[in-house]
């Protein structure tokens, strides 16, 4: 790849100086810098399109970090973390992984706070530490599946035809093909959305649980599934399990 990109390079560079040479030189086309208005205008365009076109080559073909999909298998917060980091690097996308990276954080501070609450009110081995304890683990799991699913998204995602398609520079489309692709990508990114958002509703909902525990004094273990936050996270268990299916 790095071969082809430096091939890419040098097309680009010897293109530019042919053009050039043809349009400058006296031998060929002539055009005078200094001349006439419009052979300097001319000259001078074909100058710096000849020096974007190079540093726009050198930018992505020798400088712009290519995201590379891995197949090792994501098992660990770690592995998730550095899977969706390369994907903060496209602009389009840099806003919603860069929240996603930061709910992960969030959810490891929240959980660690819940269990050191859990631990000074409970006993381990009482019905109550095990009931709030196992949604817990619920949530984070069903959390870290949200993002699993970004990340399946994320790896079919081509950046350069979602500019083209969204800023509708591309005329190889119909206007019937583009308004398909348009509404493709508008469903693509806003089912990330959405796991993103639902990601955030489950982080309120364990601050919510955090504060009914620390309010309590007493509570049975048939008392737990009627709590507000309990039946809320319930809910939000229910409906995000629905919506992956």
């Amino acid at each position: 790849m790095a071969g082809k990109n430096y091939l890419k390079m040098l097309g680009v560079v010897v293109g530019a100086a042919i053009v050039n040479i043809l349009a400058l030189s006296p031998a060929f086309a002539g055009v005078t810098i200094g001349g006439s208005a419009f052979e300097t205008a001319l000259g001078v365009t074909l100058l710096i399109a000849s020096v974007i076109a190079i540093v726009y080559g050198s930018y992505n073909w020798l400088y712009k970090t290519p995201i590379v999909l891995t197949t090792k298998p994501i098992k660990t917060r770690e592995d998730y973390a550095s899977a969706l980091a390369p994907y903060g690097k496209v602009r389009v996308l840099a806003e919603d992984i860069a929240l996603a990276l930061e709910q992960m954080d969030r959810m490891d501070k929240k959980k660690a706070t819940l269990f050191k609450v859990l631990h000074q009110r409970f006993d381990p081995a009482e019905m109550s530490f095990s009931k709030f304890s196992g949604v817990a683990e619920e949530v984070e799991n069903l959390f870290y599946l949200n993002i699993k699913s970004v990340l399946n998204r994320l790896g079919v995602f081509d950046e350069a035809e979602y500019e083209r398609v969204m800023t509708r520079r591309s005329a190889r489309y119909s206007p019937k093909l583009l308004q398909e692709k348009t509404d493709f990508y508008n469903e693509y990114m806003s089912y990330i959305k959405h796991a993103i958002g639902t990601n955030e509703e489950m982080l309120l909902q364990l601050d919510k649980l955090l504060l009914e525990i620390s309010r309590l004094d007493s509570i049975e273990p048939g008392d737990i599934e009627r709590m507000p936050a309990m039946v809320e996270i319930d809910s939000l268990i229910k409906q995000t399990k629905y919506y992956k299916q």
